[in-house]
């Protein structure tokens, strides 16, 4: 029981939790005690708050997720864990994040239950809505760099909120290029909204933010907030890490069927991890002293 409770946590998507602590690193605080303990929780803060979100996901689609060919192994969908225990764990879970976030001051109370209202209001009715659905995911994404940015406190970038925000559109509908693909024409039994998607559109979709969040990402390695953090130190040289990764992501969630979802594609894709840890080795050296 206590494995399948871990399970429905998901720890392995707590990765995504990262962006969190993107502005300590851009804004090279890393080095900063303080800094990197109020990162640190709130990175804490938000995995907790994300799993009590997955929690809750998984007993609202619980019949949807039995239709699937790979989500029906999921502890609740496959009768593992009892509902009212799952929702009692989502509440406890949510509960303990929430608390958690007090510890930093009330702008990241805000950020973080900001962040819980809307994936409620998406689990239990927004990703039913096409594009809709992919916006909630964008904007998740987008508070948790908020997030991270009050925790320390410092201001983000602007470019980098934009990268953000277009990082996880392309992430979301890759999502989606991945469930229609594994569906097929079942996909409208398993998740509503992939009925109003087609794959030709998401991806076209995929194309044009991948071009969007290399360009967003390059704009920022030439702007004054990085000239102002990295002085003369070549953060563009950081760029072709990040157009590979995403070509590699377009590649993954056009090619692989055999994960549950394309971040556990990713984390499985050994080029793809290699790029990972060689752009954090590069950023890195870079924030160092």
């Amino acid at each position: 029981m206590l494995i399948a409770l871990i399970k429905s946590a998901r720890p392995h998507q707590w990765v995504k939790n990262l962006f969190v602590a993107a502005p300590l690193v851009f804004a090279r605080r890393i080095g900063d005690p303080t800094a990197l303990g109020h990162a640190g929780l709130a990175v804490a803060a938000f995995c907790l708050l994300s799993s009590a979100v997955y929690l809750i996901n998984d007993v609202v689609d619980v019949a949807k997720d039995r239709a699937h060919p790979v989500k029906r192994h999921r502890p609740i969908a496959a009768g593992r864990i009892p509902l009212p225990l799952a929702r009692v764990l989502a509440l406890t879970v949510a509960c303990a994040g929430l608390a958690m976030a007090f510890g930093l001051g009330i702008a990241f109370v805000a950020t973080s239950a900001g962040y819980l209202a809307l994936n409620l209001a998406y689990s239990f009715g927004l990703k039913k809505v096409a594009f809709v659905d992919v916006g909630c995911i964008s904007v998740g994404f987008l508070l948790r760099v908020l997030g991270g940015s009050v925790a320390i406190p410092v201001q983000p970038s602007k470019w980098l909120l934009v990268c953000t925000l277009l990082l996880s559109a392309l992430l979301g509908f890759g999502k989606r290029t991945h469930e229609l693909r594994v569906s097929g024409e079942g996909g409208s039994a398993q998740r509503d909204v992939l009925g109003r998607y087609t794959l030709p559109t998401l991806q076209r979709l995929m194309a044009i933010l991948g071009v969007l969040t290399s360009v967003a990402y390059l704009a920022y390695t030439r702007s004054p907030h990085a000239h102002r953090f990295f002085g003369a130190r070549p953060l563009v040289l950081t760029v072709p890490f990040v157009v590979f990764g995403i070509f590699r992501f377009t590649w993954i969630t056009s090619r692989q069927l055999d994960a549950e979802s394309p971040t556990d594609s990713m984390l499985r894709d050994k080029l793809f991890v290699l790029n990972l840890l060689l752009y954090a080795a590069a950023i890195l050296l870079l924030v160092s002293p």
